[in-house]
């Protein structure tokens, strides 16, 4: 059918096309039907609303449409049926558990970017992977393909750096510290970070507080051949843009699949240029990761990866049973981290483990001696030299240098919860306390997040603090509030735990 476009003020998320129920029913199409639009030689492919929003003639295209193609209000297009993509078979096949064929993995990532694929068979071959997982010549087409399908940043600076937790530990701001320390040496590290897939708060999203993390790609280019680092968001650019899309599947179903979260990562560092790479890998009851022998198994994937896209991979298995530092949440994590950058000063974890991570990269970079990284990546923090590399890193990004931590807006409505009896911290359960987090409004509200006051092994005292839930609003705050009564996120025993009497 023949249709004029009707530029319509709505932001769908779905890439949605809408026409008018009578040209639907006289087109048989269907609602979510994928419909194809051709004008000359631009086409565009989007998922079918019948609606009477359009009038006949015409066919209405969402915001999130526009930010693909470029359409004009009246300009005359022919709308058809999309068809189902060949790609939809081979999801179907990863489905019953086959291996696929290097092609096979390229038209499905090809078609999930071109948004010939809808979000339900995106949310199918995510599920498939869950399920089925990937071997390591399918991880490594996936990685290659996700890359070669969006832009490559070619930075002239040269080792390029790179560093990545793969999540799960709550309040793992660590990268915020890790990245200045490193620069701050001399060395490259564009850094690109997801928002929060499981979590309450990705690094981006801590970053937004107090500076842009959305650039285009040549902007990225040139804060870091002037500063030497970036803390961006990944999703902003056009790098592995399958990525971008697969993660809203994987947020939607809480999954992250391990082969695509190999893919994930490795191809954002293959489009960045990144030669030398150090993965994170918390371990730890409550995490992704919850032994070091499965820890060690992944550490081998991601070395073998490395080696098939020409990258030097080291990795890092880290301690993750309990959150790092005393906060979870973005504007709470940027306060900690922006803090302890300042003083040089902060919690033991957050600094044990960034001054950790740092060193490690100083020492792949070759400006360190083996075994002296951490010590000079302490020193670059204490001295005052990260907190000036951040400083510059921040103005870059457009954003305030002279931010004072404490000055981060937080959600004022709180709820401190104590401890019910004395004895000793026995654990903190990460699942619970991201699971508090979020439902307090975080990552979407910045100011929302917990605060903790005790860690494991620490005395307590009946009445004492043992965290407290910000939220920008009461109803969120109320959910919090039942999500922790719920899950008693924080366990407190005496030191005899059992008593058993003589049978």
């Amino acid at each position: 059918m023949k249709a004029k476009v009707r530029i319509l003020d709505v932001y769908s998320g779905r890439y949605s096309v809408f026409i008018n129920e009578e040209e639907a029913r006289k087109a048989k199409l269907h609602p979510d039907d994928l419909v194809r639009i051709e004008s000359g030689k631009k086409v565009a492919y989007g998922s079918l609303v019948v609606s009477n929003l359009v009038k006949p003639g015409e066919v209405g295209i969402s915001r999130d449409m526009l930010d693909l193609h470029h359409l004009s209000e009246g300009e005359s297009v022919l709308v058809l049926p999309g068809g189902q993509p060949e790609s939809v078979r081979y999801i179907k096949k990863k489905m019953h558990g086959e291996k696929l064929r290097k092609v096979e993995i390229e038209a499905i990532v090809r078609d999930i970017v071109d948004r010939k694929l809808r979000d339900i068979e995106i949310s199918s071959f995510v599920t498939s992977l869950e399920i089925n997982g990937l071997d390591m010549d399918e991880i490594a087409a996936l990685t290659i393909a996700m890359a070669e399908t969006g832009d490559m940043l070619d930075i002239d600076r040269k080792p390029i750096m790179d560093v990545h937790s793969i999540g799960g530990v709550p309040g793992n701001k660590t990268n915020i510290l890790v990245v200045p320390i490193v620069a701050a040496a001399g060395l490259t590290i564009p850094k690109t970070s997801s928002r929060a897939i499981t979590s309450a708060a990705g690094t981006a999203d801590v970053v937004e507080v107090f500076a842009n993390v959305s650039f285009e790609l040549d902007e990225i280019k040139r804060i870091v051949e002037k500063v030497g680092a970036c803390l961006v968001w990944g999703g902003a650019l056009n790098l592995a843009p399958a990525d971008d899309i697969t993660i809203k599947s994987e947020r939607a179903l809480s999954v992250d699949p391990t082969g695509l979260m190999l893919a994930s990562i490795m191809s954002k560092k293959y489009a960045m240029g990144s030669q030398y790479v150090l993965i994170d890998i918390p371990t730890g009851k409550g995490v992704k990761v919850e032994t070091v022998d499965q820890a060690r198994a992944l550490s081998r994937d991601f070395i073998e990866l490395g080696k098939r896209l020409g990258q030097y991979v080291e990795v890092a298995i880290t301690y993750g049973g309990q959150p790092i530092g005393h906060t979870v949440g973005p504007a709470l994590e940027a306060r900690e981290a922006l803090s302890a950058l300042q003083t040089g000063k902060g919690p033991g974890s957050l600094i044990e483990k960034a001054t950790g991570l740092a060193g490690i990269l100083l020492e792949m970079g070759g400006v360190a001696p083996t075994g002296m990284g951490k010590k000079m990546a302490r020193e670059i923090l204490e001295s005052g030299k990260a907190w000036e590399k951040m400083k510059e890193i921040i103005e870059a990004q457009g954003g305030n240098p002279e931010v004072k931590p404490g000055e981060i807006p937080i959600g004022d409505k709180t709820y401190t919860f104590t401890a019910s009896t004395s004895g000793y911290v026995t654990g903190i359960d990460n699942r619970g306390i991201t699971g508090i987090a979020k439902a307090a409004g975080a990552p979407e509200d910045k100011g929302a997040g917990v605060e903790l006051y005790v860690k494991v092994g620490e005395k307590v005292k009946e009445g004492d603090p043992l965290f407290t839930i910000h939220a920008e609003s009461e109803a969120r705050l109320d959910q919090a509030i039942v999500q922790a009564r719920r899950t008693e996120p924080i366990r407190i025993e005496g030191m005899v735990l059992q008593r058993i009497g003589n049978i």
